[in-house]
């Protein structure tokens, strides 16, 4: 195999693949939170919030893969354990099924952090010139913010 010579030196290659890794970690906790609450919702939102949910963990099942291939584009092994990701990931772990009105607090809560790890992400990519890591980090802001300011349109 040959070396990667796209543009970028190894070490923001690699500074950047740690960002994009966290983020993966963090896009990955929230599609299986999200997944699960879809699952274990109840009450009188139910069916709008069950097809909420879906639509949300149906998008970041998609968004996972286009992560984890831009890591691999990298030149880096991209994380695919459950363990890789709770030590890569800033979403906390829900334990017990809340009610739905904090399951959407919980999922609006994790969308902004989704938010503020790209971000982090973002910075980094366009330090080391890497215009297609940066495209992708803004799209997934762009939807997290989104979909964050959805879940608090509900809670009004």
């Amino acid at each position: 195999m040959t070396d990667v010579d796209i543009g970028i030196n190894e070490q923001d290659r690699m500074a950047i693949a740690g960002g994009v890794k966290r983020l993966l970690a963090d896009t990955y906790t929230l599609y299986l939170q999200t997944h699960n609450f879809h699952w274990n919702v109840t009450g009188p939102q139910f069916r709008e919030l069950h097809l909420m949910f879906e639509e949300q963990y149906t998008e970041m099942a998609v968004a996972v893969d286009d992560i984890a291939e831009r890591i691999r584009t990298l030149d880096v092994i991209a994380p695919g354990t459950y363990k890789a990701f709770a030590k890569l990931s800033s979403i906390e772990e829900v334990e017990e099924i809340p009610s739905a009105g904090d399951m959407v607090d919980i999922l609006t809560k994790g969308h902004e952090q989704v938010v503020r790890t790209a971000r982090n992400v973002l910075k980094l990519a366009q330090a080391g010139d890497d215009e297609s890591s940066a495209s992708l980090v803004s799209d997934r802001m762009r939807i997290h913010e989104k979909t964050a300011w959805m879940l608090r349109a509900t809670r009004k």
